[in-house]
């Protein structure tokens, strides 16, 4: 990149900065709050660098200054903000000095972390799946529907798509129909379902959860098509994952569940609760269907908050008083 202006000595650092923010005001016509923020990056640069020449600052510099801000613990988006102001600024640069390159090219912002999954507390998820209506102690057909899925959601740690998918048994699927892709064997109390990558596993269903579907069994109308549906809709038809979904919500909301919850929210809490309880990670990843035990060491992170969490509260010397 070749000088088109003013050699790099007729201006200091500042002098550069002043112009290019005067540039972004009068030309691009940018709001004075772009402007001030566009300063502060630079402003922020300038510190950082501790002098150092514009035409001197090479790629590795810049890394080494973004490592700095990761390490002040400045996050992810603020860095690549600054990144995209610093990388102006040099593209706009080399429009007026010598720069061998843009040491900004390249440069990337740390990764955002990926967020922990939501879980439930233990009591909080047995109380929502259990629940009744208020001031009810009788359950209609679609309410005892609705208390099969969640128990068999939170007991197994189905998929939603899973769940809507199961049919009462096996069938091998006739003409025009596809064969099941998951049904619960009631007496050996498994659900057999087939995940992603078209990969069949075996979860154990818990006893709440069998008495549950039992119930539901026992009033469970024939299918309006014909069809050997698990769980039903309004009309009669397989649920679809979007109407488990609301209801789900509905029924969170009802039992004045503090937070919203999503069908993949008590799979979540199967896994962090089997976890809590058994440490056995490889054990949790088969149960999921993870096809790669990375997929499941996020629950570790929520055992690790569960065991922080106890600590917090049982150890007499864990909080200053």
């Amino acid at each position: 990149m070749h000088s088109q202006g003013a050699s790099a000595g007729e201006h200091d650092a500042t002098d550069w900065v002043g112009r290019y923010l005067a540039q972004l005001a009068t030309q691009r016509q940018l709001s004075p709050h772009t402007i001030d923020a566009y300063r502060r990056d630079l402003q922020q640069l300038q510190t950082l660098a501790k002098g150092m020449p514009w035409q001197q600052m090479r790629q590795a510099d810049i890394r080494r200054l973004t490592a700095i801000l990761h390490s002040q613990e400045l996050g992810p988006r603020s860095i690549a903000r600054k990144l995209s102001s610093w990388r102006g600024f040099f593209g706009w640069l080399a429009e007026h000095i010598t720069l061998a390159a843009n040491p900004t090219d390249g440069v990337r912002a740390p990764k955002r972390p990926a967020p922990l999954p939501k879980a439930l507390a233990v009591d909080d998820a047995v109380q929502l799946v259990a629940s009744a209506p208020p001031g009810r102690s009788t359950l209609t057909s679609a309410e005892l529907c609705n208390r099969a899925m969640f128990e068999l959601l939170y007991s197994s740690g189905l998929r939603v798509a899973e769940l809507a998918g199961l049919d009462v048994t096996y069938h091998k699927g006739g003409e025009g129909q596809a064969p099941s892709l998951g049904w619960i064997d009631m007496a050996s109390g498994d659900v057999l379902v087939t995940g992603k990558g078209n990969k069949m596993r075996t979860v154990p269903v818990g006893s709440h959860a069998r008495a549950a579907l039992a119930a539901w069994l026992a009033v469970r109308p024939p299918p309006a098509d014909g069809g050997n549906a698990l769980f039903l809709s309004e009309r009669g038809t397989r649920v679809s994952p979007r109407v488990v979904q609301l209801r789900l919500k509905q029924h969170a909301i009802d039992a004045g569940t503090p937070v919203h919850v999503h069908p993949h929210m008590l799979r979540h809490s199967f896994a962090s609760h089997v976890l809590q309880s058994s440490g056995d990670l490889r054990a949790v990843q088969d149960m999921l269907g993870h096809a790669s035990i990375t997929s499941t060491q996020v629950y570790t992170a929520l055992d690790f908050q569960h065991l922080a969490a106890v600590y917090d509260q049982a150890h007499p010397r864990a909080k200053a008083k």
